[in-house]
Parts: C-alpha cells; structure tokens; sequence
C-alpha cells in the first residue's frame, strides 16, 4: 500500500511544531549537556530555493511528495537531535545528483538522496514513495528502508527532537 501523500499544510503544521519544540530544546541544551548547542534549524522554503526545487525536476524525476517538502521547507540542520540529521537543500540535492546520480535501489526505478544523519547515512525517497538509509555512510552500499513516506519520516524525526526535551 503506497503512503498517503504529503500536503503543503501538513508539511507547515510539522514545521510550525518542530520549530517550537527546537526552541525549547535549545533554551535548555546548555544546563542539560553541559555545552553550547549547534545551530539547529529547519528552515522555511523561499522563492530561491523553491526555483532551486524546480531546477531539480528539470534535471530528474523525483517524488511527488519531496517536491512539495521543498515547497513548504528548505533545508533542515539538526546537529544536537541524536546523532543530527540534516535534510538536504534542493540545491545540494541536485548536486549529488549531478556528481554521484540516484542512489542504486533494488526494486525502485530512481531513489533520490535528500538527507542525511551525523554518522553519514544516508536517506533517499524513491519512486514508490518509501524513505530508504544506507546501512553505511556510502552511496553505493545497500539501502533499507526506514520510513513508508516522507510524512512518516518527518514524524519520525519530529518524535526525536520532541524525545530530547
């Protein structure tokens, strides 16, 4: 069964409670940690980076569902949130599509790298919608799957950050 898919509003609403809950992780980072928090963001789409989104269309088929993620969110640093994840711009996404290609998925058509963790895995969506992390810190290693869609990826996320406080 394909995931549901993603809706702008949805996509907002996700943000507007990571943003908060950034917020209040940070306030309270230092005393808990003993040290200062990294820039932790998740940055909202612009004109720029929604050009950006569209440039990356041009260049390759990707899902749906990452496109409306670029539509609503830019990019995501999130250093002090496990290990850190960090969606990727458009913009870097293009690049390592360009520099490395889709990453090679068995039983997707083309899987598009879009983020990463602080070991290096990487997460890709691919054709079918599901979310697939290397099990290593390599392009060309092989890939599970880690969430249905990208909605259960961002909630998955959103319950890490929210698990800190």
């Amino acid at each position: 069964m394909p995931p549901e898919r993603l809706d702008v509003e949805w996509v907002r609403s996700w943000w507007e409670q990571a943003d908060a809950a950034l917020t209040k992780l940070m306030s309270t980072f230092l005393p808990t940690h003993g040290f200062p928090p990294g820039d932790n963001t998740v940055t909202l789409a612009t004109d720029d980076s929604r050009r950006t989104t569209d440039a990356l269309v041009d260049l390759t088929p990707i899902h749906s569902d990452l496109t409306t993620l670029y539509r609503v969110i830019s990019e995501a640093c999130l250093p002090d949130v496990d290990s850190g994840y960090f969606i990727h711009s458009a913009a870097t996404a293009g690049r390592h599509v360009r520099e490395y290609g889709p990453a090679r998925i068995e039983g997707e058509s083309i899987a598009l790298v879009f983020a990463s963790d602080g070991v290096g895995c990487l997460f890709a969506v691919g054709d079918s919608g599901q979310v697939w992390k290397s099990t290593t810190a390599s392009w060309s290693d092989d890939f599970e799957v880690a969430a249905a869609g990208l909605q259960d990826f961002l909630e998955q996320l959103g319950r890490r950050i929210v698990n800190q406080l």
